[in-house]
């Protein structure tokens, strides 16, 4: 019995000795001022950045981690590229990243910049501060269809299996966050802030992807907190707190040629205070070929001193930059705009304006308590080639 007892005990201690390399093997820290990096505020760091995520990206390990710790860190562009033999590359910020006023450092449109990674942590309490103050009075994009774009703060692109949690973008120069053509991306309790008249700012925006989750955060921006373009499916927003700002928008959709359709989003306990929009859909007045935007959800909805609650917008062209007055070729359909409830500074709290060419179609009013902020008038609602149908309480008195 003895001799049994000794042989499991001596097995246990020769599985824990073979699996201890392996263990130690999971991590692996890959500090910035390892590589050089200065937290001066003034030092630009994007070479030491750039090193220490190559050692980190090429490391056989589970979870290599880029460290950015304490401190005050300048750097210029940064392209964070995969793929990595790590299983899960993690970035762990700490501190408060400064980019480059200077628009002459950058090349394209992006500051820091994730591509072609599968698995991927963005954490921490740190900040990322787009001193977009000197570049805003630049921004011609208020006055030309096609201008010359700022600096987006964060981009991912072409981006699988991603996690982005609780950090802090600031000042953007343009958009603080930029997913393009990937999927399964999770963010969550993060905070994005800029002033609410700072041009373009907007605080998400997600084309050509699927599979997005957006919530428990806070966007206060000077354009969209979340903006959603073509090609964009299964997004789910709650529990976002928007404002100041242009609420949350799927488009402007049928700018360009041969656009992937918008399907199944879903918003859903938000929170609006004081921005220019609630929930909206905008195509451009004229769209050079057909596309759809179908299977969309708005519901369980606060708004709090909002202009234009709920829009749907198939004339939009800012600025008269339309050359002609073309129908939009967008089709929109299957939309549910439920239990919708609050404050609404403008008398027009719906304000529904479909395409002359392809009219909306299975819009669906349900459940909307919207009181007009002037003391003794009251809300209205606008529909213009819509169909669908209203349900419960309508205040305003449905116009479908």
């Amino acid at each position: 019995m003895n001799l049994l007892y000794f042989s499991f005990f001596f097995s246990l201690l020769v599985i824990s000795a073979s699996a201890a390399p392996y263990r130690l093997s999971i991590t692996k820290i890959f500090n910035v001022n390892d590589y050089g990096a200065v937290s001066d505020g003034r030092t630009d760091n994007a070479k030491a950045f750039q090193n220490a995520w190559a050692d980190a990206c090429a490391w056989d390990g589970l979870r290599p981690k880029l460290l950015i710790p304490k401190g005050k860190f300048l750097v210029g562009p940064l392209v964070f590229k995969g793929p990595c033999k790590g299983r899960e590359m993690v970035v762990q910020v700490k501190g408060y990243v400064l980019s480059q006023a200077d628009l002459n450092a950058y090349k394209t449109h992006e500051w820091i910049s994730f591509r072609y990674i599968n698995g991927l942590l963005l954490t921490g309490k740190g900040q990322f501060d787009g001193q977009g103050v000197y570049a805003w009075p630049l921004n011609n994009c208020l006055h030309k269809r096609r201008c010359k774009a700022l600096p987006w703060s964060l981009n991912f692109s072409f981006v699988s299996n991603a996690t982005v949690r609780g950090i802090t973008s600031i000042n953007s120069k343009n958009v603080h966050i930029q997913i393009f053509a990937s999927n399964n991306i999770n963010l969550h309790s993060i905070k994005l802030i800029a002033p609410e008249n700072s041009p373009n700012t907007d605080g998400i925006h997600v084309g050509e992807s699927k599979n997005i989750s957006i919530n428990q955060s806070i966007i206060s921006t000077g354009d969209d907190c979340i903006s959603i373009g073509p090609g964009t499916a299964n997004l789910s927003i709650s529990e976002v707190r928007c404002g100041p700002g242009h609420g949350i928008s799927i488009g402007s959709l049928g700018g360009g040629k041969d656009e992937g359709d918008v399907v199944g989003i879903i918003v859903r306990n938000c929170t609006f205070s004081d921005t220019a929009n609630g929930v909206r859909i905008k195509t451009w007045q004229e769209s050079p070929t057909f596309s759809s935007a179908y299977d969309l959800v708005f519901e369980d909805l606060v708004m709090n001193n909002v202009d234009n609650p709920i829009v749907i917008d198939q004339k939009y062209c800012p600025h008269n930059l339309c050359s002609n007055k073309a129908p939009s070729l967008v089709k929109i359909s299957n939309v549910k705009f439920r239990n919708i409830r609050g404050e609404t500074r403008t008398k027009n709290a719906i304000n529904l304006v479909c395409s002359d060419r392809v009219p909306c179609e299975d819009i669906e009013l349900s459940n909307i308590d919207l009181k007009y902020s002037v003391v003794g008038d009251f809300a209205v609602a606008s529909c213009v080639n819509v169909k669908g149908h209203s349900f419960g309480l309508m205040i305003p008195p449905s116009c479908i």
